[in-house]
């Protein structure tokens, strides 16, 4: 696809096109940002299924296995499995990962910055 023809999310938004059904970043953006999405991309180094479990509080292993397959799916994590007697994997960032990643600790870290602000908006609510 030429440079010409890729157009960043945020025009595609402006435009509505993020919207719609056919737009492949759409389904991206909702794999990331999803609960659990957003809480698996902000973590470091490779984890073991159970240590994500239990790091990404109140999470099913249901969900944590569908997120996982999502976000490898999108090129944001890697899953190596490690052939031994008994089965071990792990799950580690890419390099695109990695930069979701940060993307998302800016954000994070500005909810958190701000969120006496948020929580005073809150109360008069």
């Amino acid at each position: 696809m030429p440079q010409a023809d890729i157009r960043k999310l945020s025009a595609k938004m402006r435009h509505g096109e993020i919207f719609t059904v056919e737009c492949p970043s759409c389904a991206i953006l909702k794999h990331v940002t999803s609960r659990w999405g957003v809480l698996v991309a902000l973590l470091e180094g490779t984890h073991r299924f159970s240590d994500l479990r239990r790091k990404v509080g109140g999470v099913s292993e249901k969900m944590l296995a569908q997120t996982l397959q999502y976000l490898e799916k999108d090129g944001s994590i890697n899953r190596v499995s490690h052939p031994v007697v008994v089965p071990h994997v792990g799950y580690s960032p890419t390099p695109l990962g990695v930069g979701v990643g940060k993307q998302l600790e800016a954000l994070t870290d500005r909810i958190e910055t701000n969120l006496p602000k948020i929580m005073k908006v809150q109360q008069k609510r």
